[in-house]
């Protein structure tokens, strides 16, 4: 979504419209709040995505929870001699107009996204669904921010969990036919996600399908808990996914041997959806690879039986998308343990 947000060259007064008109901090890289002031820009990109060939598309909630919001609309007590703790982001739990706000996203993009995923798929009669994109957090529950005080952390695993439940609750009521935790860099964080989707099942009596999608790097650990594949999907097995993947990082080049080892353990379907490489700001998309380079390592990967959902990440464009859907259709998805009945009901 931000790769192709760039093509539309959307200035700072046009990204907070009217309502954001006094915003205290600059927006233009808030582009979860597009949605509420250039609804038109990401009504366009779910419409081109589609055409080109998805058959999920994520809303524009990559950071749409009260914590996240927090860092464009809240000044930072660390600026005035203070610090972020579970006081602070308690109060920011609290704040009505985050609340507020943070709700506003949800529901928009969810709709947003339903109306363009319906229309298509009445066009063409293949179903297309929308995924609830529940993004990471620049906090981490795993890590410590201060080396002399190695057991604090600015916020607890309770206020994490309620910030994503009042999320995943729009996405909900929005229309989501299901729900996308992703870009893991901190598998606790992503427990708490669960531990809120799972809340929130209970309270409506029923549940969505779940995706979890983590990001490791080279070594093939998520990036800030540091947990190697086997030992993500042991987190997080019993919410009994529909699918388990990887995203962003390096490149499918350096997925490649991970996403093989996912294939290998995991009793769910499987996904991956990489970045178009590293960051390049000579290329044209900000990213190294082009669509015909996408399309050769994911056509690759399900050729190989690694893959049951296949897709791109940061520096993938509509055209990247084409391409990758063009390689994949002629192979069969993943054999996995599903379709033979080892996770009835799921």
């Amino acid at each position: 979504m931000g790769t192709t947000i760039r093509e539309y060259k959307v200035t700072e007064q046009e990204a907070r419209g009217h309502r954001f008109a006094d915003a205290p901090k600059d927006l233009l890289n808030n582009g979860d709040i597009l949605t509420l002031t250039q609804s038109g820009t990401i009504k366009d990109i779910h419409r081109r995505f589609l055409e080109a060939g998805s058959d999920i598309i994520e809303t524009n909630t990559f950071s749409a929870t009260t914590l996240s919001q927090a860092e464009f609309f809240i000044e930072d007590p660390r600026e005035q001699g203070g610090r972020k703790d579970p006081e602070f982001f308690q109060k920011i739990l609290e704040d009505d107009f985050l609340r507020n706000l943070v709700e506003d996203l949800n529901l928009s993009s969810a709709k947003l996204a339903r109306e363009q995923a319906d229309r298509v798929a009445e066009e063409t009669g293949i179903s297309r669904y929308v995924a609830g994109a529940i993004g990471p957090l620049t906090l981490s529950l795993s890590n410590a921010p201060d080396h002399d005080d190695p057991s604090f952390r600015p916020v607890t695993f309770d206020q994490v969990r309620e910030s994503y439940l009042h999320q995943a609750r729009a996405l909900v009521e929005g229309g989501c036919d299901l729900l996308l935790v992703e870009t893991v860099f901190d598998s606790l964080n992503a427990k708490a996600a669960v531990v809120a989707i799972q809340q929130l099942f209970e309270e409506y009596g029923s549940t969505l399908p779940v995706i979890i999608s983590a990001a490791v790097g080279s070594g093939g650990a998520t990036l800030i808990s540091a947990q190697k594949i086997e030992a993500f999907w042991i987190a997080i097995r019993h919410i009994k996914p529909l699918a388990v993947g990887l995203n962003c990082c390096e490149g499918p080049d350096v997925l490649r041997p991970f996403v093989a080892e996912l294939a290998a353990s995991v009793d769910c379907f499987t996904s991956c959806y990489p970045n178009a490489g590293l960051p390049n700001p000579l290329a044209p998309t900000g990213f190294d690879l082009g669509p015909a380079d996408m399309a050769s390592y994911m056509g690759e990967f399900a050729e190989s039986g690694l893959l049951n959902i296949a897709g791109g990440c940061c520096g993938n464009t509509p055209s990247h998308i084409a391409a990758i859907a063009e390689s994949v259709k002629a192979h069969p998805p993943r054999a996995s343990r599903v379709e033979n009945g080892d996770l009835s009901g799921q």
